[in-house]
């Protein structure tokens, strides 16, 4: 427990802690990250909130990488007699500042809502129909079959089809007639309608 009057100023042990060579042993860190934390948690976290507009979760967020960022820096830290929290503080504020700069860039999150009550297509009743139809069409006589896929699948007009298919225009056109009702039968006797 810090004697009165010793409150932000960095102890001995705190102080023979910064100035160790670099690299230290994992216990040495351990004991420089629960000293900083021991002094500087508490008023560093209620400075943050301030800075945070009163965002608890953001504010432990900005004071657990402002306290990264003092062990990093603890052999370039100067802590002789002084405060490290002028240089919390600092760091704490620009990390702040670099947040709200990051979400001022990005477009505000919303969530799943709006997406939620989005219609979406269901892709297998598509697949099924696909299925159906040419289940259907195996069903057609061959005639049938090169008229439709003529016709419907290439899109080609009546003309264009009795020339490739080099049949005459009256032909096309009574094929496709009796190719459609076919197809219409076979759809119907696989349970789908029109």
């Amino acid at each position: 427990m810090a004697t009165p009057g010793t409150v932000g100023r960095p102890t001995g042990g705190l102080r023979n802690l910064f100035r160790r060579p670099r690299p230290v042993t994992d216990a040495e860190d351990e004991l420089l990250v629960a000293e900083l934390y021991r002094q500087y948690h508490r008023p560093l976290l209620t400075f943050t909130l301030r800075l945070t507009g009163g965002d608890r979760q953001w504010a432990e967020d900005v004071v657990q990488e402002t306290m990264i960022r003092a062990w990093r820096s603890a052999d370039r830290l100067d802590v002789d007699g002084a405060s490290l929290m002028p240089w919390l503080a600092t760091v704490a504020r620009r990390i702040v500042i670099d947040n709200r700069r990051s979400r001022d860039v990005r477009p505000p999150e919303v969530g799943d809502g709006p997406l939620e009550n989005l219609p979406m297509a269901d892709e297998m009743e598509g697949l099924l129909r696909k299925v159906v139809v040419t289940e259907a069409l195996t069903a057609l006589s061959p005639a049938h079959r090169e008229i439709l896929t003529e016709t419907v699948l290439r899109d080609r007009t009546v003309n264009q089809a009795a020339e490739v298919l080099g049949i005459p225009v009256g032909t096309v056109k009574s094929r496709v007639y009796y190719a459609l009702r076919a197809l219409r039968v076979a759809l119907e006797e696989r349970g789908v309608t029109a």
